[in-house]
């Protein structure tokens, strides 16, 4: 359990702290976790964050708390393991092999736990079904008539970016951009 030594006036002080401090490990999270599996040099050898990262593996010292230095020594430990030559910097280069051997780690996982014959390959029976791609195709067919019009995709998009702070999904337009629909 999360625990606070701090002094704290009532249960919603309480609440809140717990939430900050589980947002700030899931936003380190986020960002430590952007490169490949590695093992944290000085952390006991472990993998870094991961589907399979636990409080143990993040907590160096093993006294029960995570601090702000050991999320820093471990994002420093990525990083480095990622900087293959060392300059302190990650290059284009180490970015895209990064990313691959993360992408190959994702897909032989990916393989592995679907791949139901175990013949080494995904047919599309074996892929898995989207869980809610109906319910988001009505929402977005306003007028219920089984087909989105361009309005009704457009509608739909920017009511995305106005939830997600005018962010769009790579090949979308951000808010107020021109766009081309011919």
């Amino acid at each position: 359990m999360i625990g606070g030594n701090g002094p704290l006036t009532d249960g919603k002080d309480r609440k809140m702290t717990k939430t900050k401090f589980i947002a700030a490990i899931v936003a380190t999270a986020a960002v430590v976790g952007g490169g490949a599996v590695m093992a944290k040099p000085g952390f006991g050898g472990k993998a870094g964050f991961g589907r399979g990262v636990t409080f143990a593996d993040i907590d160096a010292n093993g006294d029960g708390a995570i601090t702000q230095d050991e999320l820093k020594g471990l994002r420093d430990a990525r990083f480095a393991a990622a900087d293959a030559n060392g300059d302190g910097q990650l290059s284009l280069e180490e970015l895209t092999a990064t990313a691959r051997e993360r992408a190959q780690t994702h897909a032989s996982r990916m393989l592995s736990r679907l791949d139901a014959n175990k013949d080494g390959a995904l047919s599309l029976d074996e892929m898995p079904k989207p869980r809610r791609a109906g319910k988001m195709f009505d929402r977005i067919d306003a007028n219920g008539d089984g087909a989105i019009s361009q309005d009704e995709f457009d509608s739909a998009r920017l009511k995305h970016q106005a939830r997600h702070g005018g962010k769009s999904r790579p090949g979308g337009a951000e808010t107020g951009a021109d766009t081309d629909t011919n």
